[in-house]
């Protein structure tokens, strides 16, 4: 299985930089049964039917890209040095980051993030390195919604800086558990009409917890896919959760995932038999197609990149080929891409 499988043409201008206003009026492809239908997300209250289960993921992004100063005492004067970080996960002690330029910092060395936030440099490596911030808990997180501005992914942070509307857009309704540093972007469709609507429909939410780091974005490197490495997140389903996803299975109804982390979690979290238990700690399923799916019976998500995992996952859900001909139908009628762009829902 090749990296070269999962590749396609995406025109730059159809990746989108801000989402639908309101949330709901994105465009929906529906894929089902065979068939490809244009609709919007708005439509999904006729879409679903009584009973469907959607898995939501409630985790909350972090503000977790900083800018600071670094200040280095020298013969000729103290020298400053300006710094970009982002946040990656939380580490035993303080946070797991990027910087740049990492060749302006040392071990030891102070970052300053305004008047309310300071980190110190405690470790470095290859692959990024540890800061110790000088405020934890509430503090810490205060101080950080101050300072700190929306982690957009790499393809949109390339064409505009973030900005405060991206503090409201670049996270779910129902976000609840802080710990995310990427959104689960096809919760972000969801607005409280739509809820409600669906609701009255009859259909069931579930939440879960899948904390989206930053490995999300990393791109696959090897062309034999099936030894790609996959990152690790942590999640969690709760005993609530499992039970109503066991009990939807039971009775003949069906387990939606809302985006590629809530199925990559609830996936971890069963067994061979489709039976889900509580789950907590980290998950590195990296699902590609031959991979048999235990719980998952649609997926509901955006249009992903290129060559990526995420595109995996989808041609193992609905097919390499189906997959081919859905995004071929996307690109050629104008779907807008990636995290703030549209949606589809695939139902093999």
């Amino acid at each position: 299985m090749k990296l070269s499988d999962f590749d396609f043409d995406l025109p730059a201008h159809l990746i989108a930089t801000r989402p639908a206003r309101p949330r709901s009026a994105a465009r929906l492809l529906l894929a089902e049964g065979g068939g490809i239908v244009d609709r919007r997300v708005s439509d999904l209250p006729d879409i679903l039917r009584p009973g469907d289960v959607l898995v939501l993921n409630d985790t909350k992004v972090i503000p977790a890209r900083l800018t600071g100063t670094r200040t280095r005492a020298s013969a000729q004067g103290d020298a400053t040095a300006k710094i970009e970080v982002t946040l990656l996960e939380p580490a035993a002690e303080g946070w797991q980051a990027l910087a740049k330029p990492m060749r302006k910092l040392r071990v030891g060395e102070v970052i300053r993030f305004g008047d309310s936030l300071s980190a110190q440099v405690a470790e470095m490596g290859e692959a990024g390195l540890r800061l110790v911030f000088d405020a934890t808990g509430d503090a810490f997180d205060a101080a950080l919604q101050q300072v700190g501005a929306m982690p957009l992914p790499p393809y949109i942070a390339s064409l505009r800086a973030p900005d405060e509307q991206d503090r409201q857009d670049y996270q779910t309704v129902w976000a609840a558990r802080q710990g995310a540093v990427a959104a689960p972007t096809a919760s972000l469709h969801f607005d409280a009409p739509l809820l409600e609507a669906l609701a009255a429909r009859g259909v069931e939410f579930v939440h879960v917890t899948l904390h989206v780091g930053a490995g999300t974005f990393l791109p696959v490197k090897v062309e034999d896919v099936t030894t790609h490495r996959m990152h690790a997140e942590w999640g969690e389903v709760g005993a609530d959760a499992a039970d109503a996803i066991n009990r939807a299975r039971a009775e003949g109804r069906r387990v939606i995932a809302v985006g590629t982390t809530a199925l990559r979690l609830i996936e971890s979290a069963a067994d061979d038999a489709g039976r889900v238990a509580p789950f907590q700690g980290t998950t590195d399923i990296f699902i590609y197609p031959g991979y048999h799916f235990r719980v998952t019976d649609g997926l509901m998500t955006n249009f992903h990149l290129p060559k990526s995992t995420l595109m995996m996952l989808v041609s193992a859900l609905m097919g390499p080929e189906k997959i081919r001909q859905i995004y071929g139908h996307a690109v050629a009628d104008g779907y807008r891409f990636f995290s703030y762009g549209d949606a589809s829902l695939l139902i093999p």
